[in-house]
């Protein structure tokens, strides 16, 4: 089936000229989720909430558009083929479709809240070494991502990403079937893809795509501005750290980084004009409400 992006899909970034700030992306759902202990032990994690506790992720949602958001995310990081493929539920679109309701049941009525549609890495975050093949590599992001823009979400949010096949895939996708998309990035210290590439190699190859934006996110403060020393973004771009040290061992997430000292993070990155500012794990809708406050003050009009 061919893809084609609908008349009344836009352009989510010619939004902030008109808005004159940067759109506010919403803040963590899988964390918070762990915290309240509504997350599944197996690799469906955060999305068995969709199933077993749907008033919760609703109103996270809603708690998100409350606090400020202009675009909130599908709860559907862990709804991909590849990882329903381990756990207990084999019809991944019901699950996707689940989770795509409920952001429209938060949405409601407004269509100035826009919806992303979560897509992960195939595989676990930060696992370097591939263990599927490239045909259920491609498989998994095709279905996962055509399930997602034929719920009606408003583009892709390829999120996470750190591996290059992974991203080539998805480019192409996107790209040869019109689906309004954006790629965010995670790498490491020394900026680099867990792949091997150089980062600022892989923002140019995904800008010959045409996505909406590129984005970084699931990385520190530290991070971000050493990358951010070497680009001159000519893209729309954007960011949303993590609220959590870095250190993806334990297995646990909690908020270490307050509203207020992740506000002083973000405002290192104002000056080269992001398209939209969020928050990873770690974070709650009390970040992305000061972020909102702070847009609110700069750039009254």
């Amino acid at each position: 089936m061919t893809l084609t992006m609908s008349s009344e899909r836009i352009n989510i970034f010619s939004l902030t000229k008109r808005i004159n700030r940067p759109l506010i992306l919403d803040g963590a759902m899988g964390s918070l989720l762990e915290q309240k202990k509504l997350i599944a032990k197996d690799q469906l994690w955060s999305a068995a909430a969709n199933l077993t506790a749907s008033d919760k992720v609703l109103k996270i949602h809603r708690d998100y558009i409350e606090a400020g958001a202009d675009i909130i995310t599908t709860n559907t990081f862990r709804t991909n083929p590849n990882s329903l493929r381990k756990s207990a539920i084999r019809n991944y679109k019901n699950v996707i479709k689940k989770a795509v309701w409920l952001a429209f049941q938060a949405r409601e009525n407004n269509r100035a809240v826009l919806i992303a549609g979560s897509n992960p890495p195939a595989e676990d975050c930060y696992q370097a070494e591939r263990t599927i093949t490239n045909k259920q590599l491609e498989s998994n992001h095709k279905n996962h991502i055509d399930c997602l823009f034929e719920s009606e979400v408003d583009f892709i949010l390829n999120e996470t990403q750190s591996h290059f096949d992974e991203i080539e895939i998805i480019c192409n996708h996107c790209n040869k079937n019109k689906i309004p998309f954006v790629v965010s990035l995670f790498f490491t210290k020394k900026l680099k893809l867990l792949s091997g590439e150089n980062v600022d190699y892989v923002i140019n190859f995904i800008n010959d795509f045409n996505p909406l934006a590129i984005a970084f996110n699931c990385i520190d403060a530290a991070s971000l501005k050493k990358l951010y020393s070497k680009i001159n973004p000519d893209f729309n771009w954007g960011f949303y750290l993590n609220c959590f040290k870095d250190n993806f061992s334990t297995g646990k997430i909690s908020c270490v980084i307050s509203p207020k000292e992740y506000l002083n993070q973000v405002n290192l990155f104002m000056r080269k004009r992001p398209s939209f500012i969020g928050a990873c794990c770690g974070s709650n809708p009390n970040h992305i409400r000061l972020i909102k406050q702070m847009l609110n003050g700069k750039f009254r009009n």
